[in-house]
């Protein structure tokens, strides 16, 4: 059966979705997106998706009514009644004219995707993923860096370097040679007993995922920081770990062929990924 979408204020099937050729998500990549997983029906920290949602349109000039998208996810959710479901949100500021003027843009564009989402399996977890570190720069100083912007070039180049790699994840370097984030996720390093993980003034995006790791480490009495981290750094942890919204805590064991601690998924690693594991199941139960 045909995945319902939402868009523009209707529920349809996805093939029914026509987009203008003068939007400007299409011609200038102008836009964001949020990527969302649901667990029986219950889309996870949907606020908080939200709230980045809508501080990212607020800042580059969009405006929506970011309550209605809510309801506009729950809604597709539900439409399509899958077990386990990959949603994204994408947001542009409408049509326009072929000379980029924002003020030619009467009525934003509003899509939600959805599709059945399948997980790595266990074995993947107990394996963890391996990664490289990616030839291109990000921009720190860049406004958009702190956005979850649809315009991604960037992180599709890195993406290929990984296929050729043979790599599951990217790994950005910043312009002052910093560590950042993934092309689809946040950088976290155990180095003897602390956790750590890149500063948003990296240049990364503040993840939901990573921001609910930061939780569970004050639950479980660990110590968290946000640090500045080189390359070598990585290389000297003890543990490492990558994090997002449909992964949620996956073991980083590798990085460009050379092993991050013992090459398992390590103790710390280990039971953040069992207290997100239960935080997920208490929120189905709300």
């Amino acid at each position: 059966m045909e995945e319902i979408v939402y868009f523009n204020g209707k529920l349809m099937p996805r093939s029914q979705a026509k987009i203008s050729v003068l939007d400007y998500g299409f011609l200038f990549g102008y836009g964001l997106f949020e990527t969302l997983r649901a667990y029986e029906g219950k889309v996870f920290r949907l606020h908080d998706h939200l709230d980045r949602l809508g501080d990212g349109t607020n800042k580059i000039g969009i405006r929506v009514d970011i309550a209605s998208i809510g309801q506009a996810v729950r809604d597709t959710v539900k439409a399509n009644s899958f077990a386990d479901t990959r949603l994204r949100i994408t947001v542009t500021p409408g049509k326009g004219t072929m000379t980029p003027n924002l003020d030619s843009c009467r009525q934003p564009t509003i899509l939600v995707l959805a599709e059945e989402y399948h997980p790595y399996p266990p074995e993947k977890y107990s394996q963890g993923f391996k990664a490289i570190i990616s030839s291109i720069r990000r921009n720190s100083l860049s406004p958009v860096a702190f956005l979850k912007s649809t315009s991604i070039m960037e992180a599709m180049l890195a993406r290929q370097e990984a296929r050729r790699a043979d790599a599951d994840e990217t790994l950005f370097l910043n312009e002052k040679g910093y560590l950042g984030e993934g092309t689809s996720s946040n950088l976290f390093i155990v180095d003897r007993g602390v956790l750590k993980t890149p500063r948003i003034r990296a240049g990364i995006l503040p993840g939901v995922t990573r921001a609910v790791v930061f939780e569970l480490a004050n639950q479980l009495g660990l110590i968290a920081r946000e640090v500045s981290i080189r390359p070598d750094g990585l290389f000297s942890a003890d543990e490492a770990f990558v994090t997002n919204s449909l992964i949620e805590v996956m073991p980083l064991v590798e990085v460009d062929g050379k092993l991050i601690g013992s090459r398992k998924p390590g103790p710390v690693t280990g039971r953040l990924m069992q207290a997100y594991a239960k935080t997920v199941r208490e929120s189905l139960s709300v």
